[in-house]
């Protein structure tokens, strides 16, 4: 739709539970902050609605991935205060999608990333039935293998599927994002679980700018299971079994 008040096109979306429209705008507010992707400019806002610009449709090319690879280097660069803290006057219960979403800031990214990325959402299959007891076994002996890093907390998109990055031609934009801090090999690891134009000239633009640690591609089994355990509880049994495998493999 147009905005008749500042003009150009606007999408105007509704938050589906309480705190979702606040953290929708703190993420892309904070991600607009690093001023190395192109993010939609938020208009306005309330409890439940928000008003952003509309990102003009085009192709992905080469060079876009190129510049968004770059780009994303530079946006995981500009950092977070802790794993797991909210972007700045932002939730701290936030959301992924519809799926909730705690952004509880600690010191230690394998703790924290089975604490707070993995076990909730098994413990939500669960209770919905998806996993049984065997299933919930297996993701507790893989957290418990989950290696140190040294990483420091990369400002993530949070959400980074294909559907979120949208290319007006010329760039790749972020939208939707489930913001906070968070290893940087997370978001590329959703980028590969489901697929992104372009995909080997992101990583390898990502990589010049900000080269990865050794041994990036072996964990991205285990960076994937946030974003399978999300859709497992979003979309239950058919997403179960590559959670399930993605944890014994790893």
């Amino acid at each position: 739709m147009s905005d008749p008040e500042g003009g150009g096109d606007v999408v105007v979306k509704h938050g589906h539970a309480p705190g979702a429209t606040a953290a929708e705008v703190a993420g892309l507010r904070w991600l607009a902050a690093a001023g190395t992707v192109p993010v939609p400019a938020v208009r306005s806002h309330d409890t439940d609605r928000l008003v952003i610009d509309r990102v003009p449709a085009g192709r992905p090319s080469a060079a876009a991935a190129e510049r968004f690879g770059r780009g994303l280097a530079g946006l995981h660069a500009a950092g977070a205060p802790a794993f797991g803290a909210p972007p700045p006057d932002g939730p701290a219960d936030a959301w992924i999608g519809r799926a909730p979403m705690a952004n509880v800031p600690a010191g230690d990214w394998a703790s924290w990333y089975a604490s707070d990325r993995v076990l909730p959402y098994v413990r939500l299959a669960v209770d919905a039935g998806t996993f049984g007891r065997a299933e919930a076994a297996v993701f507790e002996r893989a957290c418990a293998r989950i290696p140190a890093s040294a990483e420091p907390p990369a400002r993530l998109h949070g959400d980074l599927w294909t559907g979120n990055v949208l290319w007006d031609g010329r760039e790749a934009w972020l939208i939707d994002p489930a913001a906070h801090g968070g290893h940087r090999e997370t978001d590329l690891a959703m980028l590969h679980l489901f697929g992104c134009p372009h995909l080997d000239r992101v990583v390898a633009a990502y990589d010049e700018a900000a080269p990865l640690a050794a041994g990036w591609r072996d964990r991205t089994g285990l960076h994937q299971l946030f974003p399978l355990l999300v859709h497992t509880v979003l979309f239950g049994q058919s997403y179960a079994d590559q959670a399930v495998a993605a944890a014994r493999s790893f």
